[in-house]
């Protein structure tokens, strides 16, 4: 029996790994009575016919828990199978054992029995350890020997370890293949940074900050909506009804009379200076993230030339956006299920196009814009369709929903996900919310991207907060994730929301332009820029699994590790975090440190931290004292002595 089979999602549809990611494989396997067993994962890449496999290892006898893992190391659709047999000679070997301790007259049967068997095995061995095995055999019928010596010749460990692998065809069991997506490693982690370029004087201008976003560590530079604005019912300030003639409007009203989807803004510039841009961005080892937002403003192409793609209203006008009480004037949603077949084709097909121009363009990866509020089957239909040309296009989802519509988004194919970390502000609620994207059944699907802050969202501690809090924030959100992001604004600590009850900016830059003095004495940029180098020398930050929460007497103070397994010849990596929640005051506390989940064995061991350059000498008990206008936290490299 094999059953309860790791990742998998509920639906059969693809689970996530990305290449160089150790992917953890685990299942329920049992079988009648009390013979040993043994098993395998094995996969492969979808069109190739050679298999790869991997051992699996009995880690719960009294709940049959079985893990193991594998390293994909191409990008794609891959099919991975649980295979499991009962390990007869590992039976047979117990049963020796205790007929000898027990000097059973019966031995000499036994002894034949475990000859017999290894002839059986030996031609389903490796070549290379046939004549170990067929020596083995003939010690167990040498006469010559006594009992004592011809038991050891079946005992040896190496002949044990040279049968372990060896399926046994009498029962050999196989599951049917589960899916597996695997991304590209920025898929798996990444730093972004959110940047509207009309404030900076379009692609141009913006092309003159991407050496200063480089500089402080940043992987993707992503761009709200690039497309012209429409002019009916845009928006002003604050979103308020009625924009002046100077009014930029918002990007998400997207298209007018100079195009939709695949144009540009003319304020921004060209297509070639979009190129030139994004040439700038790979020549700073950055890369250039859009924003997918399918919805179109009064003055979109797709109104007049395909009305049936729009929700047509009884007295004949077209409904317009609403998520109460807000109401979104300037904003058409599409709808995906137009009553004529032909016509829901047209539509997701010239969805479907907007992927393939921007990319292009050199463009392969998406902020998607709402997706929760398209079909299910659209999302599963155009992401495979993309894939299926450019298997290295980026998707992340930005949605703020229920939870099983968050992970369905996840599972039909969208490589990242939106989180609720912007609300996850005690200890406790940050360390159940890490435990259930770490170690949950959707862990096998759903890839979580924190962002502290968002054009729409300015929360918690970061409404009116002092620089101690964003500080905090980022280094939980950079630590925590392996993917993460920040909208512009972030490292010169913006902090004035529209309202007491709304968590919008003021002045949102959604609605206006908002120039910015970046070299400035006060900002948080040599922050950012340490975190961000501390995350890129050490591998176990891109690691989500492996996350382990330590004990702390003070609920201001959160401790937690994570570890990367050894690979390619790299050590080991182990970091360790303590962080400091209250913005405002010292906190001190005893931290109590789970030594196995550090990999450590001595009774002392070293810590460095990386941002501060202290080294400590700590036992599984460490005092901690953390001042948030200094240092909200330690991030250490653990090194046993």
């Amino acid at each position: 029996m094999i059953d309860d089979v790791r990742p998998r999602t509920p639906s059969g549809l693809p689970a996530k790994a990305a290449i160089g990611e150790r992917v953890p494989v685990t299942a329920e396997i049992f079988r009648d009575g009390h013979d040993h067993m043994a098993g395998r994962v094995r996969w492969r890449t979808i069109g190739e016919s050679a298999w790869f496999q991997a051992p699996l290892t009995l880690v719960n006898a009294g709940l049959d828990q079985w893990a193991g893992s594998f390293v994909p190391d191409r990008i794609g659709r891959h099919e991975f199978q649980i295979e499991a047999w009962t390990d007869r000679f590992a039976t047979w070997r117990h049963h020796a054992e205790v007929k000898a301790a027990a000097n059973d007259p019966e031995l000499e049967v036994v002894l034949e029995e475990g000859a017999q068997l290894l002839d059986r095995l030996t031609p389903k061995a490796p070549k290379e350890a046939r004549p170990t095995l067929a020596t083995a055999a003939n010690g167990l019928r040498d006469q010559s020997r006594t009992l004592d010596e011809r038991l050891t010749a079946g005992l040896d460990e190496h002949v044990a370890a040279l049968l372990a692998d060896v399926a046994d065809p009498l029962d050999r069991t196989r599951t049917k293949s589960f899916a597996l997506w695997v991304d590209r490693e920025r898929g798996r982690e990444g730093a972004w940074y959110e940047l509207f370029p009309r404030s900076e004087g379009g692609f141009a201008g913006s092309a003159k900050r991407l050496s200063a976003i480089a500089a402080m560590g940043f992987d993707i530079v992503y761009l709200p909506p690039i497309h012209p604005i429409g002019r009916t019912f845009r928006k002003g300030p604050n979103n308020t009804v009625g924009a002046g003639p100077d009014d930029p409007g918002s990007p998400w009203a997207i298209g007018s009379e100079e195009g939709g989807h695949l144009a540009i803004h003319p304020a921004l510039g060209t297509l070639e200076d979009f190129h030139a841009f994004v040439d700038e961005a790979k020549a700073h080892e950055l890369e250039v993230a859009l924003d997918y937002a399918l919805q179109c403003s009064p003055d979109h192409p797709w109104v007049k030339d395909h009305p049936e793609w729009f929700h047509q209203r009884p007295d004949g006008s077209i409904a317009y956006a609403e998520n109460p009480p807000k109401k979104y004037q300037d904003i058409y949603p599409i709808n995906f299920w137009p009553e004529k077949e032909r016509d829901r084709e047209a539509l997701w097909e010239a969805c479907y196009e907007i992927f393939d121009y921007w990319i292009a363009q050199g463009v392969t990866v998406f902020r998607v814009d709402n997706p929760h509020t398209k079909p299910f089957a659209f999302w599963e239909w155009v992401i495979n369709a993309v894939r299926a040309d450019h298997p290295e296009t980026i998707f992340l989802a930005e949605a703020f929903t229920r939870p099983p519509v968050m992970a369905k988004l996840a599972e039909v194919g969208f490589t990242q996900s939106y989180t609720y970390f912007a609300w996850r502000n005690e200890r406790w609620e940050l360390e159940e919310y890490l435990t259930e994207l770490a170690h949950g059944p959707k862990a096998d699907y759903m890839r979580p991207n924190f962002w502290p802050n968002t054009p729409d969202i300015l929360s918690g501690i970061l409404r009116g907060g002092s620089p101690a809090a964003f500080r905090l924030r980022f280094l939980l959100a950079a630590t925590l994730c392996p993917n993460y992001g920040i909208y512009s604004g972030y490292e010169l600590c913006e902090n004035e929301p529209a309202s007491d009850s709304n968590e919008e900016y003021l002045h949102s830059e959604k609605y206006q332009l908002k120039p910015r003095t970046w070299e400035r004495p006060d900002t948080l940029v040599p922050f950012i820029t340490a975190v961000n180098d501390v995350r890129r020398r050490h591998r176990a930050f891109a690691e989500l699994r492996t996350i382990t929460f330590h004990e702390a007497d003070n609920p201001n103070v959160i401790a937690y590790s994570k570890t990367s397994a050894q690979a390619d010849g790299i050590a080991r990596d182990v970091v360790l975090c303590v962080v400091n929640l209250d913005p405002n005051d010292w906190q001190d506390a005893t931290v109590t440190l789970d030594l196995d989940a550090l990999d450590v064995d001595a009774l002392t061991f070293e810590v460095h931290d990386e941002l501060s350059g202290e080294r400590y000498t700590w036992s599984d008990h460490a005092y901690v004292r953390l001042d948030p206008a200094k240092q909200p936290g330690h991030v250490f490299e653990v090194r046993a002595r």
